[in-house]
């Protein structure tokens, strides 16, 4: 079976060696040299594999990162494409496996995909892996037609001998460029000459998706596969205390009832239907713990606590804010809270797994093949050079995919029970939202102090609440501190260095860990920070007398970046220039994920109803791959942060997730949606994140924009709680 299983993802991905491929590349940092010294070797000639030459002149382009809707696919094969000099039409993807990775000593690297990192901390080495390929086949052309390469040229993967007009073609010479030895020295275009990157081309995924080619993870079909449904304690802290299989062994097309670890039981049936309804009727006894009595009110009572504890973790420190702040002549403050929140994919969690005594394959939408072949090789009591996971495109991920498989241990934990039979294991809706990684919890207390002119001259941020590292990594915790916490308040760095000039501030950290799993949420601690800065950030200037942009700009003299995409979306919304009747202009701004993004929301109030008109957003990540995609991740991300600032709230009773399907978590519906208009600002010199950053400007942008419609501040989200009817 698992010959069978192989061979069935060997014709999917293409099979490039039986077809006759040649592979190219190049050694990267800690991939190890070995691999790429077999490019002599004649037999199957690869260099560390990220570009495939067909004999049909089909360029296949290996992506080690994952494809979740985010672009990122179409965005490092335009990379590699443009340094490669090949025609664009003939262009597809495949992925390796973290298998194959491991076995090459890690030659694609890095198989996250996360914080907003899959095209800017690898577009170098994968450039230079276009770039490798085209000059070893350049090289091969030459030889050929014995003349220096120096007189070749290549457009689309025709080489051109430019003395005497001779051609030939990528695919004529790619067996004999294979044999060559890789470059030494890979120089790189500058990013002015593109012409297949930084264009706004067609994704190369959109076919697949919208003809219904694209098999996702719980679409997947393998030869006599069986299904999985699975319960796990509702309780966070529970375990499984005993079940009654026989209660439900003779249902339609069940085969067997497996506990899974201490805490949960799945039935396994023909069909995922049949596993299901038999799982409903499975009589099941939980021991529910510790905490049975949990509840979100007791929750943020802990939270509030830390907001006036003596002492937090620092951040960020200059001067001395506490003396600033009693020396001022207005003291303002206020009290921000940020809830629980769920990815809540449009996929739920699923992986297939096949388990033999010799080895375990598993079948899933990750977005790190190596956390997933890790979790595999440790619920399959393996070695990981035994195991292996194929990736498929992932129905939503947003974070929930990445640092912890949980469902990758379960799947391979019941394939254990069924050897040599594959079994997929889905989770209901119900499921998935009651054992996700949540979005942090957290509170926070502002202080700021203004003198006689309304000049902000210190500020104290005092976080309380949830540690995402704490939660999952928590050897990472150094001295008590989470770095991570302060995303969007560091005092420098490209992971969101403050954008204000403030004179005396502090930042600090009481960390309070409820015993809710915590995990990344998309735009992760951004997204608090965001709110928390951006709207006192109102709040100060409207105390001070002052134009909320203005305030901010007196701030931003030695933040060039930060205050040219602020000016830009006030410039493009007309800041200071009257709205339509009865509209409302808010902005925000904030830097993360290596880019500098703000918002500027127009929103109206009538009635007490909200209604989001427009939100201008400008984006400076650096370099703009691929501006069309650009502004379909910013459109797609307020999506994401105004359904979070409207709708999301997880609440906590007796011990469990209360919101289990989307009648209790609703997403944002397309009468709600704005007109989204994205200004792309790449200044050059660095590369930045785009799929979360202005997330974390959605919220802020119209919370500060409802104030200028209700004189209300809002300052506990989500806004579908606030009484927004006038006084």
């Amino acid at each position: 079976m698992s010959v069978t299983a192989r061979a069935s993802r060997r014709g999917v991905l293409g099979g490039a060696a039986a077809l006759g491929a040649f592979t190219f590349g190049f050694h990267i940092p800690g991939a190890g040299r070995a691999a790429a010294q077999t490019a002599a070797a004649p037999a199957k000639p690869e260099v560390n594999a990220w570009v495939v030459i067909r004999p049909d002149e089909t360029v296949v382009v290996r992506i080690a990162r994952s494809e979740m809707g985010q672009g990122t696919l179409t965005g490092l094969a335009q990379l590699v494409a443009e340094e490669l000099e090949c025609d664009w039409a003939r262009v597809t993807t495949e992925y390796p496996t973290p298998g194959e990775n491991l076995a090459r000593n890690r030659a694609w690297g890095n198989m996250s995909t996360g914080g907003s990192r899959g095209i800017r901390e690898s577009h170098e080495y994968v450039r230079k892996g276009g770039a490798s390929a085209r000059m070893m086949l350049v090289q091969a052309a030459a030889n050929g037609w014995n003349v220096p390469p120096g007189e070749c040229r290549v457009s689309k993967g025709v080489i051109t001998h430019a003395p005497t007009g001779r051609t030939t073609t990528y695919g004529a010479v790619a067996e004999a460029a294979a044999r060559l030895p890789p470059p030494a020295d890979v120089p790189l275009k500058d990013p002015a000459s593109w012409t297949i990157a930084g264009k706004p081309l067609p994704r190369l995924d959109t076919v697949d998706k919208t003809n219904g080619k694209q098999v996702y993870g719980m679409d997947l079909r393998l030869p006599g596969m069986l299904n999985a449904a699975i319960l796990d304690c509702p309780v966070f802290g529970g375990t499984l205390r005993s079940f009654d299989a026989a209660a439900v062994s003779a249902m339609p097309g069940v085969k067997r009832v497996v506990p899974v670890g201490d805490t949960a039981v799945a039935v396994v049936a023909d069909t995922w239907w049949q596993a299901k309804t038999a799982l409903e009727k499975l009589p099941v006894v939980w021991d529910e713990g510790p905490n049975a009595g949990l509840s979100s009110a007791a929750i943020a009572e802990t939270l509030k606590a830390g907001l006036d504890a003596p002492e937090g973790a620092v951040g960020n420190r200059a001067g001395d804010a506490r003396a600033a702040i009693a020396g001022a002549a207005r003291k303002v403050e206020a009290v921000y809270s940020y809830p629980f929140q769920h990815h809540a994919t449009m996929e739920p969690m699923n992986a297939t797994a096949l388990w033999t005594p010799e080895r375990c394959e598993v079948w899933t939408p990750t977005q790190n093949g190596e956390a997933a072949l890790a979790a595999t090789a440790e619920a399959s009591g393996l070695p990981a050079s035994r195991c292996d996971v194929h990736k498929i495109h992932l129905g939503g991920g947003f974070g929930r995919r990445g640092a912890v498989h949980d469902w990758v241990r379960q799947a391979v934990a019941i394939a254990k029970a069924m050897p040599g039979t594959p079994v997929k294991l889905l989770w209901s809706r119900e499921e998935d939202m009651a054992h996700g990684r949540y979005h942090p919890v957290t509170q926070c207390k502002l202080v700021g102090g203004l003198d006689a002119e309304g000049n902000l001259t210190g500020l104290h941020m005092r976080i309380s609440g949830q540690s995402i590292v704490a939660g999952i990594f928590p050897q990472n915790i150094r001295d008590g501190v989470d770095q991570a916490v302060f995303q969007g308040l560091y005092p420098g760095g490209a992971e969101g260095p403050i954008g204000y000039g403030i004179p005396h501030l502090l930042i600090d950290h009481a960390m309070r860990n409820p015993p809710v799993p915590p995990g990344f949420w998309r735009g992760v601690n951004l997204n608090q920070n965001a709110v928390y800065l951006e709207c006192f950030m109102d709040e100060l200037a409207h105390a001070a007398g002052k134009d909320p942009l203005q305030f901010r700009r007196a701030l931003m003299r030695n933040h060039p970046k930060h205050l040219a995409v602020l000016n830009a979306v006030a410039e493009r919304a007309g800041w200071g220039t009257p709205a339509a009747p009865g509209v409302h202009r808010g902005l925000a701004q904030i830097m993360g994920f290596g880019s500098y993004v703000a918002a500027c929301a127009e929103v109206s109030v009538r009635d007490g109803q909200l209604t989001v008109h427009r939100i201008v957003a400008a984006t400076d990540p650096g370099h703009a791959v691929n501006p069309q995609q650009i502004a379909a991740q910013v459109e797609g991300s307020f999506v994401y942060g105004l359904t979070a600032a409207l709708h999301g709230e997880c609440t906590v009773a007796n011990g469990r997730m209360q919101e289990l399907n989307f009648d209790t978590y609703p997403m944002m519906r397309m009468d709600e949606m704005p007109k989204v208009e994205t200004i792309i600002l790449p200044s050059g010199g660095f590369w930045g994140g785009v799929g979360e950053p202005t997330i974390a400007v959605a919220a802020p942008a119209v919370l500060n924009a409802v104030f200028a419609a209700t004189g209300k501040r809002v300052r506990q989200l989500p806004l579908r709680h606030a009484d927004l009817r006038s006084a």
